[in-house]
């Protein structure tokens, strides 16, 4: 058996294949949903914080497919001393954080997003700093579906959201998503 050499643009594609496939396998696993009642969780997320830091956020998209209205109370975290509901808005150039002390409803057949920006949790007085990889148990309490256990993945500081869109899709940065079927 005689054994070809490959042109060099066969060797390139081949290169460019394999670097493809190794930087899917280097993505950070996508978190699985939670099913509370009627409530489904997804996309628990949190910054990473600087050595020192005593604050993180949380977020997280909360679906409500069921008949009737569901409330986040709160939440804990063993890392944490307090944790809280927070709403963040921005009125002539201020930005306001306050506690909201009834919670975040969620209606029926809505879905409610907490993100940076708006509606999120706030833990307070954090033991030790989060950090990148780490999965962060948070407790959140509903008024219907109860106390839900849950996972924060802790991505870098300066990230603007989990590792897979809303759709649950991986997307690259300066690639085109692609719709429809392959």
């Amino acid at each position: 058996m005689q054994i070809k050499p490959l042109a060099n643009g066969s060797i390139r594609c081949a290169l460019a294949a394999f670097a493809l496939l190794y930087s899917f396998s280097a993505w950070p696993a996508r978190a699985q949903a939670i099913k509370a009642g009627d409530l489904v969780i997804s996309q628990a997320w949190s910054r990473a914080t600087p050595g020192g830091a005593k604050i993180g956020g949380g977020y997280l998209i909360i679906e409500n497919r069921g008949s009737a209205p569901d409330r986040l109370m709160g939440a804990s975290a063993d890392i944490a001393a307090k944790v809280q509901v927070h709403e963040m808005t921005m009125k002539d150039g201020v930005m306001t954080m306050r506690p909201l002390e009834k919670g975040v409803t969620i209606e029926p057949g809505k879905t409610v997003k907490l993100a940076p920006g708006g509606d999120h949790l706030m833990l307070f007085d954090l033991k030790s700093p989060l950090k990148q990889g780490e999965k962060l148990p948070v407790t959140l309490e509903f008024e219907r579906a109860g106390k839900v256990k849950i996972s924060l993945e802790v991505q870098g500081v300066g990230a603007q959201g989990p590792a897979a869109d809303s759709d649950g899709k991986m997307q690259m940065k300066g690639m085109p998503e692609h719709s429809g079927k392959m």
